[in-house]
């Protein structure tokens, strides 16, 4: 059986009685980093062998694993932080082990989303995850407006080194919320517009992980009702994005050909 196990985010409490027994019983642990997993075990007094299995080792361990998993053993897969494959390895061996029949299961435990969607203040339905924030300044910006214009809340995890410049990519207005440090003891909410936010680290120098918040603008009637050009306009103008690719993007918003759009 292959167990994916949640581990806190932050705090070490934040984990379940059956995550410490199966990781306690479990015959081997991959973990993302052994070193950093060391504290959490160390903590629990769990004695488990443990193997290094990240982005770079993935492919390489999978064949050993997946005949140590069909010989009857019991593995456990965890993450630096968090429930693993939200944003981390593993997905690749858990589509194995379901292609050749292996037992696997997940247990529930900590997640930076549900916990920021709690912290938020926010209505948070509908929501959608898109992962890290692009690095690439014209990448950010398309993404940005389509979170704008999504009938809900858009989530991303994100740097302290990044957050700076995604905050300079948003138009000013744009609402935002931040969860910094979840769980832990510098455990911070922010919330405001972009020109705010961008206005606080400006000033206050950012540390920690984040999750970053953006509340869309897709469901009221302003948006339902402007034409797909009042839209492209809107995108050249607020996100500063090239006429062509604002064109693409206010044609895919608004579902209509691309073509038509730009004649």
């Amino acid at each position: 059986m292959l167990y994916i196990v949640p581990t806190p985010i932050g705090n070490l409490e934040d984990i379940t009685l059956r995550a410490i027994r199966v990781l306690k019983e479990c015959d081997l642990i991959l973990c993302e980093d052994t070193r950093h997993a060391g504290i959490l075990l160390k903590h629990y007094d769990i004695a488990t062998k443990t193997i290094s299995f990240h982005s770079f080792s993935e492919a390489k361990r999978e064949e050993e694993i997946i005949e140590r998993l069909q010989k009857g053993e019991n593995i456990a897969l965890i993450s630096d932080a968090g429930t693993p494959l939200i944003q981390d390895p593993g997905m690749r061996l858990v589509t194995k082990c379901h292609k050749q029949e292996i037992a696997v299961t997940s247990l529930p435990g900590a997640c930076a989303i549900p916990t920021a969607l709690s912290l938020a203040g926010l209505e948070p339905t509908p929501f959608q995850f898109l992962g890290f924030v692009p690095k690439k300044p014209g990448e950010m910006k398309r993404l940005f407006a389509k979170a704008y214009c999504y009938p809900g809340l858009t989530l991303f995890y994100e740097t302290p080194h990044h957050i700076v410049k995604c905050l300079d990519a948003m138009p000013t207005d744009m609402e935002v919320v931040i969860c910094r440090e979840l769980s832990k003891k510098f455990e911070e909410h922010l919330s405001g517009t972009a020109k705010e936010l961008l206005a606080h680290f400006q000033q206050k120098t950012p540390k920690g992980e984040m999750v970053l918040i953006i509340k869309g603008a897709g469901q009221t009637k302003a948006f339902e009702e402007c034409s797909a050009d009042e839209l492209r306009i809107k995108l050249e103008e607020e996100f500063t994005l090239m006429r062509k690719e604002a064109i693409k993007v206010a044609a895919e918003l608004k579902g209509i050909s691309k073509k038509n759009l730009y004649k």
